[in-house]
């Protein structure tokens, strides 16, 4: 077990305007879930979240926008975004999770100080069309590879428990390796009534085996981080997912779900003996 974990946090810094209808997602406009929605998050707010974070030992600080992915208009927010929070929390490691983005616009961001880009495959390539219809996975995957040519550390990883087969899994899993990234979040379905999607059908033994076979076969990877879902999927349980290979946890809320009390994940972290990373290459 890996004993340094590496803490991120994530800052929605715009909320529930996507028009894409991927079924897994309360921040879609077309499911009307019950969510905060707001075009831009006030910058004052935004500078207190990243305080709070590098203050609770957060290494990793993501802009999230709710967009199919990046115009003119969303990049120069979220470039003026990292800007100020610069100013404010030296110490974090901006990451953009922007959707879709070409390698220019990825080169703009590296400018204005993010250093890392999150995209997900979300799923294999075969399931993609039962969860999205509205644009294709070979976008999500060509955004990987334009996150790597720009020369940005690439983020990228999936949801467990969208009704996909085992062999979806793993076919996942493979595509995330030929993209190598640096960081792979694995995330477990967390139910909204007003999706589409049937309720997570894994139980907890399954989930952690799912972080065993993502170690396995990321093993390059320098952090699986275990993130939206966790508290809903472990429960009581949470400890066991750094046994099962996990490295590093995200820390907070979430984008339209609330985590557990940054307290309460230190205080974890200190009774299984596990040191806070304190720096990231």
């Amino acid at each position: 077990m890996n004993k340094t974990i590496f803490l991120c946090s994530i800052c929605n810094i715009n909320s529930g305007t996507c028009k894409e209808d991927c079924k897994f997602c309360s921040q879609s406009v077309r499911y009307k879930a019950d969510i905060q929605r707001y075009k831009h998050k006030p910058m004052e707010e935004i500078k207190k979240e990243a305080l709070m974070a590098q203050e609770n030992g957060a290494l990793g600080f993501c802009l999230v926008t709710a967009d199919k992915g990046l115009n003119d208009k969303t990049l120069e927010f979220v470039c003026n975004v990292a800007k100020e929070v610069q100013q404010v929390a030296p110490k974090l490691r901006l990451i953009g999770c922007n959707g879709t983005a070409t390698v220019e616009q990825l080169k703009e961001l590296k400018k204005a100080g993010i250093k890392a880009y999150n995209h997900n495959l979300e799923t294999s390539e075969a399931f993609y069309p039962q969860i999205c219809t509205t644009h294709p996975w070979s976008e999500r995957y060509e955004t990987c590879q334009n996150v790597n040519e720009a020369g940005l550390v690439l983020i990228s990883g999936g949801i467990f428990g969208l009704g996909e087969s085992q062999e979806d899994r793993e076919s996942m899993l493979h595509s995330l390796k030929e993209l190598n990234p640096t960081s792979v979040p694995i995330n477990f379905y967390h139910h909204n009534e007003a999706l589409e999607l049937q309720p997570n059908p894994l139980n907890i033994e399954e989930a952690l085996g799912l972080i065993r076979l993502t170690r396995e076969v990321l093993s390059e990877a320098e952090r699986i981080m275990v993130a939206g879902g966790r508290e809903l999927m472990f429960g009581s349980r949470q400890e066991e997912i750094f046994q099962a290979g996990a490295n590093s946890i995200v820390i907070g809320n979430y984008l339209t779900t609330a985590g557990r009390d940054m307290h309460k994940d230190l205080a974890m972290l200190a009774k299984l003996n596990l040191e806070v990373a304190k720096s990231v290459n």
